[in-house]
């Protein structure tokens, strides 16, 4: 919402400046966004008068000027037609940047003179958009006035309006809290009504759905030109285009007052009525904007015998707009629905200075005088006699009154102030008071409450005011201590953030179609209510969520991510259907380069999990290939299980097909962990740490090949190899993988390097052998494992 100090000062006595107005805005809570003042972008440019104006002698349409400036006599080269001697202009003095050409000026000859200046025209002051010449000012001005004097510009305030606050969207409505707040006395805002001379002939109706009061009259014999000039600068300070009287008279009340209203051509009306009513399927209405817009039966109509001729509260329509050939003008001024005028605006795109007021609620005990404003204007600026005005409907109910206890003031925010001072700040602000009971007025139906009440006379007494106080001391209650799950789901954050995940925040919902690929099947928990059409079923895994922020992390130049998200998933709306899962997923994408990679993707994710599920207290799980979800590659996953039922994790590599259907690249890996199958650790009693022993004894390894089923998972041949003897086994790791010349059919070859660790003596090579044998023993007795010769 724009206005300037003049505008203001048309409903507000006072002598503030402009700073000043804008800090008494401030400490009454508005919040002033911007002041653009012309005086600063114009203060090297002054009155001058041209006293010579000779023709340049290289230069047919040149002239060499003589002028009188703030900095005396300047000889200064001219191109307009329109230099001449006596000719009162502005005058820009070397260095001085022109706005409108965008250019600094330095002092260099112009065809063998040097022009010490310019004198500039109205379009290069970015005062008018198109120039014949230099400006031509009145010969009263005196030399050196500044160039905002002299063009009665002035500042123009810009503040942001809140959706509570439709008054403040009028300069009147303004005015008034700046009068309460002490900034000037508030000149009187009646109406005085304007009488009719004939019967109004245009039949009025209403559809209460559509429209709740449309009031209109008929003002004939007017003569439609250009608006007075200075209605005209008022329009243009806040950036509107003067069009002609008529609609000038209805813009600047929008703004004035708040009060949005709009003027057909009665000439064009047909039928011999206007109805407000709402819209019919296939019905259009061709706008003012030049735009065709369908007019659905939820968008209020404004109608006549022809049909519908304009958007009720948004925008009025071409084919009855008033030209300057109108004659006679019906002027319409109604009261349309917030909520129906605001969807209206969002269904057709449409933002226009009557929609953004409708929408937040205008005054509805203004239809009537608003209508006698626009008539006293109209008749002043235009000629002709009004009829009666013809109402239809009626306005919305007014606010009822509230209970309020001053001393409430003091309770709520801790101010002392006197009733009086109380009941003066509402008075002021238009409330009714009548003993116990205050009545908001209707330009203020946000108020419903006696907390709204304390609010606006904290607001107007001061913030700065409010006491400082720091609130009384109150006991601690002890920390609360974390349930195991919680406790378990910090640890999981820590851990995989410090394994270099990022953390994912992602909706608990995705698409039904996702939901069902991953978990969700045909019971897929559907929302009733979704907020958005891909976003209409509960996830039942957190999977596809991290998959998609990876693929746009890909789109964006980021494909090497690692991310993690610990939330609910659910697969059914029973309790036992909602579980917690910590999932995990890496799109391994490094960088191209001549070293060697890191390890194999997949044995680096089954790391970090295997030491994730190890910080999360997990016991040991057994390991279970080929049985993994659908959404993971079948050769290369497995689950993870508590005897033979319970799942507690599944990892490997995400399925193709199921990356394709998430527009996602290939590789990306992932794992899942029900948090909940995690059964609580055994309490265990305190035992100190014991002393680390170090064995003085040099380690050796050795290395088997053995022979297996393709189908055995080489943690069946690592546990009991490492079980044989745990004092001197220290550790058993797999190092190579092989099937193919050699090796049976259906077989596979697995390479396991076994660290021996003495702790007593140095083994001798027969105690090696032995050890050896047991190895092999082992491996053969719990995986049919061969020694590979």
């Amino acid at each position: 919402m724009k206005f300037t100090l003049s505008w203001l000062k048309d409903h507000l006595e006072t002598t503030a400046t402009v700073a000043e107005v804008v800090e008494a805005m401030t400490m009454a809570g508005l919040e002033v966004e911007h002041v653009e003042d012309p005086a600063a972008k114009l203060a090297k440019f002054s009155v001058a008068k041209v006293v010579e104006a000779a023709q340049h002698p290289n230069a047919d349409r040149l002239r060499v000027c003589q002028v009188d400036t703030v900095d005396g006599r300047k000889e200064i080269v001219c191109g307009a037609p329109n230099a001449r001697a006596g000719l009162t202009t502005i005058y820009a003095p070397i260095g001085a940047y022109v706005p409108g050409s965008g250019i600094t000026l330095e002092a260099r000859p112009v065809r063998g003179v040097v022009s010490n200046g310019m004198l500039c025209s109205a379009r290069e002051l970015e005062i008018a958009e198109e120039a014949d010449g230099i400006v031509e000012l009145p010969g009263a001005l005196p030399v050196g006035a500044s160039a905002a004097e002299a063009f009665g510009l002035e500042a123009v305030i810009d503040f942001e309006v809140t959706p509570n606050r439709p008054d403040w969207l009028g300069v009147a409505g303004l005015a008034r809290d700046l009068a309460a707040a002490g900034a000037g006395k508030l000149k009187d805002l009646s109406v005085k009504p304007v009488p009719g001379k004939f019967a109004e002939p245009i039949e009025i109706r209403v559809d209460g759905a559509a429209c709740a009061m449309f009031a209109g009259r008929l003002i004939r014999g007017v003569t439609n030109g250009a608006s007075p000039a200075l209605l005209q600068r008022r329009l243009i300070s806040v950036g509107l285009r003067p069009i002609n009287a008529l609609v000038d008279v209805t813009n600047f009340l929008s703004l004035d007052r708040c009060r949005p209203l709009h003027v057909y051509d009665a000439a064009k009306l047909a039928g011999g009525f206007i109805e407000a009513r709402l819209g019919r399927d296939g019905e259009t209405v061709e706008a003012l904007d030049g735009k065709t817009y369908a007019a659905t039966p939820e968008i209020c109509v404004i109608a006549d015998g022809s049909g519908a001729i304009g958007l009720g509260g948004v925008m009025g329509g071409e084919s009855t707009k008033v030209t300057e050939a109108t004659s006679d003008v019906f002027v319409e001024c109604a009261w349309f629905d917030p909520i129906r005028t605001a969807q209206a605006g969002r269904t057709l795109g449409i933002v226009s200075d009557a929609q953004y007021r409708f929408a937040r609620g205008v005054d509805p005990a203004f239809v009537v005088p608003g209508l006698e404003l626009a008539t006293k204007l109209i008749v002043e600026f235009c000629g002709g006699e009004a009829s009666e005005i013809r109402v239809a409907g009626r306005a919305p109910a007014a606010p009822g009154p509230i209970d309020f206890d001053r001393a409430y003031v003091k309770k709520l925010s801790g101010l002392t102030i006197a009733r009086a001072r109380i009941d003066e700040i509402l008075g002021d602000l238009g409330f009714m008071l009548e003993g116990g009971q205050v009545t908001p007025p209707s330009w203020r139906r946000d108020v419903d409450g006696k907390a709204d009440l304390v609010e606006e006379v904290a607001r107007i007494e001061g913030y700065d005011k409010l006491p400082t106080d720091p609130l009384p001391e109150i006991e601690r209650p002890a920390g609360g201590v974390l349930t195991q799950r919680q406790a378990r789901m910090r640890n999981a954050r820590r851990g995989l953030a410090a394994r270099g995940y990022d953390e994912a925040l992602t909706w608990s919902f995705m698409r039904c179609d996702l939901a069902s690929l991953f978990g969700g099947g045909q019971a897929a928990l559907r929302l009733a209510n979704p907020i958005a059409s891909d976003l209409d079923c509960m996830r039942p895994s957190i999977l596809p969520n991290l998959i998609e922020a990876a693929a746009k992390n890909a789109n964006r130049g980021f494909a090497d991510v690692a991310l993690f998200e610990i939330g609910p998933c659910y697969r059914g709306d029973a309790p036992a259907d909602q579980w917690t899962a910590v999932t995990a997923l890496r799109a391994p994408h490094p960088p191209k380069t001549w070293e060697p990679v890191g390890r194999e993707p997949l044995f680096a994710l089954k790391a970090d999990l295997m030491a994730l599920l190890e910080e999360l207290g997990a016991p040991p799980l057994q390991v279970v290939q080929g049985q993994a979800s659908p959404w993971f590659h079948p050769g290369r996953s497995a689950r993870l299980q508590l005897g033979p039922r319970t799942l507690v994790a599944e990892f490997g590599e995400i399925h193709p097909r199921m990356l394709k259907r998430l527009d996602a690249e290939a590789p990306m890996l992932g794992f899942e962990i029900a948090l909940e199958a995690i059964p609580e650790a055994k309490k265990k009693p305190v035992k100190t740490k014991p002393a680390l022993t170090l064995s003085p004894f040099m380690p050796l390894s050795r290395d088997f090949a053995f022979v297996v089923d393709q189908a055995t998972p080489a943690g069946d041949l690592v546990r009991p190899i490492l079980g044989v003897d745990k004092q001197l086994i220290e550790a058993a790791r797999v190092f190579d993988v092989y099937a193919g010349p050699g090796v049976p059919e259906g077989k596979k070859s697995i390479a396991v390097e076994v660290t021996i660790q003495p702790r007593e003596k140095t083994l001798t090579e027969a105690e090696i052998e032995a050890l050896s044998a047991r190895i092999v023993a082992a491996a053969e007795k719990a995986a049919g494992a061969k020694l590979r010769s």
